[in-house]
């Protein structure tokens, strides 16, 4: 290594000496980090694609392509356990990395990736925040919003939403009766995001976008002037944080050096208006909402009420930081496993009919044009082995999420890794692993949750839909509400088909994996 620094050094001499100097110390620049790259690194011996040895451009090219997650799959399945993705990014395929990289007590931090999730002149919220301290300041006050009790507080809200969507449900249903049809058709992925967004609107900031009423994205929000009057402007919501999802999730992987000249490239610079777009609506919505006030018991007025160990409040624009990441995690994550389990449900007829059979059988004292409390579901077998089946399979959160190691180094599956190398765990990969999930790993069998105790504790301990240690999804619970309510609400109230029979789901991946479309047949069951 001494030999590397002396040849850097006689570069960096000839490169102030002359332009005819400055083009062969460039020259030699260039050699020299070849070889250190091949040979010297200290993750020199791991396998992966070779551009990702030299740049860490390779993964922003995956990201932006919108199927980084599948690509990283094969190279675990063609290389192993180890995967280098950049200059000293490694992938570890391993269930037993999760609680290393990702647990209690292991100094990791987040990585320079997440600086790409900042909003622009804003100050940062749980998700982005790099800081451990500021992490554990802004987890204290925002975890009791999803204590069982407030979980409890919110469910009215989330039932009424679900109430809504299937009022919308039942006009489509008698329209195509009164024209002689037995089924109605739609795209399910649109209306389960109308559900979605809605339903964390309302938690978050005490209003819904109105999405479902109106059948569209386009959502009507109250922005300020300077002067203090008021406008009303129509914003593409859910397109927005799509859009906010793939700049970040891509320009995450940019180096930090070029990220200002990428900002102007075509492709990130429109995506860029969509974040700055998505800050302004949760201003704009807490601003409504504080200006209005509210009795509400909802997740706004729960994080208004938290406090810090020295019993302060958030300020305004905390506040808001964090009700627009509960907006961000609340929303499409839900929409998208939503639209998996009904895929997967229909291209299942015997999960289908075992998942509707249990609901009937467990609901009976349920009306079934009602919809029932968390309670009825909570503990429903097959119904949550479904739920839980579509987290592993589909995935929606299947990247390996980057953390940094801490000074000193670290030993992970047998390999020493020294400070600063960035590691990650990927999701999707883990939840195919074969010596955790079985020789079916890679098929979707919701029967696998029904088997012995020791058998689904082996599972839990690869099971990460919502990421592990104290970086871990603080919203999982009402997630999870959500899931239970919409989900058994709908298949006991409705029949679905795929549209065109023996259609694929396709997905693209900007931070979450997502379907593209679900086009959907429906009608009223008897």
């Amino acid at each position: 290594m001494s030999v590397i620094t002396s040849y850097l050094s006689q570069a960096v001499q000839w490169a102030t000496a002359s332009a005819q100097h400055s083009l062969a110390a460039l020259v030699a620049l260039f050699a020299i980090y070849v070889v250190y790259v091949l040979s010297a690194s200290p993750h020199a011996s791991l396998p992966g694609p070779f551009l990702a040895r030299f740049t860490d451009l390779w993964m922003a090219r995956q990201a932006m392509r919108g199927d980084r997650s599948l690509v990283i799959h094969e190279e675990h399945k063609k290389h192993g356990t180890f995967v280098r993705l950049g200059p000293t990014h490694v992938s570890i395929a391993d269930p037993t990395a999760l609680n290393s990289v990702y647990g209690h007590s292991t100094g990791t931090t987040k990585s320079e990736f997440y600086d790409a999730f900042a909003a622009p002149n804003f100050p940062r919220g749980l998700f982005n925040t790099r800081s451990r301290p500021e992490h554990t300041r802004k987890r204290k006050m925002v975890s009791h919003t999803f204590a069982p009790k407030n979980v409890q507080a919110f469910e009215p809200f989330i039932r009424r939403e679900v109430e809504t969507l299937c009022g919308r449900f039942d006009e489509f249903a008698k329209a195509a009766k009164e024209k002689g049809e037995e089924w109605f058709t739609l795209d399910a992925l649109d209306w389960l995001n109308f559900y979605a967004f809605d339903t964390i609107a309302s938690l978050a900031f005490g209003s819904v976008f109105g999405m479902m009423e109106q059948g569209r994205d386009d959502a009507d929000v109250v922005f300020e002037n300077a002067d203090g009057s008021t406008r009303v402007e129509t914003v593409p919501a859910v397109r927005i944080i799509n859009e906010r999802g793939e700049y970040s999730a891509t320009m995450g992987y940019v180096p930090v050096y070029l990220r200002p000249l990428a900002a102007r490239i075509p492709w990130f610079a429109n995506r860029l208006k969509s974040v700055k777009r998505l800050t302004g609506i949760a201003v704009a919505k807490v601003n409504q909402r504080l200006k209005e006030g509210s009795e509400r018991d909802d997740l706004l007025s729960r994080l208004s009420s938290g406090k810090d160990e020295s019993g302060q409040p958030m300020g305004k624009e905390e506040l808001t930081s964090e009700a627009l990441t509960q907006l961000i995690a609340g929303s499409d994550t839900t929409s998208n496993t939503s639209a998996a389990l009904l895929y997967h449900v229909m291209t299942h007829p015997e999960v289908k009919e075992k998942l509707v059979k249990e609901l009937d059988e467990s609901l009976k004292s349920v009306d079934v044009g009602d919809v029932p409390v968390g309670t009825d579901v909570a503990e429903l077998p097959y119904f949550n082995a479904v739920v839980s089946e579509s987290l592993r399979y589909h995935s929606t959160s299947s990247m390996g999420l980057p953390r940094l190691v801490p000074e000193g180094g670290a030993v992970i599956c047998g390999k020493h890794f020294p400070a600063g190398t960035t590691l990650s765990v990927p999701a999707y990969t883990i939840h195919r692993n074969q010596s955790v999930w079985g020789s079916d790993a890679d098929s979707y069998n919701p029967d696998r949750w029904l088997a012995t105790k020791d058998a689904r504790a082996n599972f839990e301990r690869a099971f990460v839909p919502f990421s592990i240690g104290p970086r871990a999804c603080v919203g999982r619970n009402v997630a999870l509400l959500e899931l239970q309510l919409l989900l058994s609400t709908l298949f006991r109230r409705y029949d679905f088909e795929l549209a065109r029979p023996g259609q694929e789901m396709n997905t693209i991946e900007g931070f979450l994996r997502k379907p593209v479309a679900l086009p959907v047949k429906i009608k009223r069951r008897q």
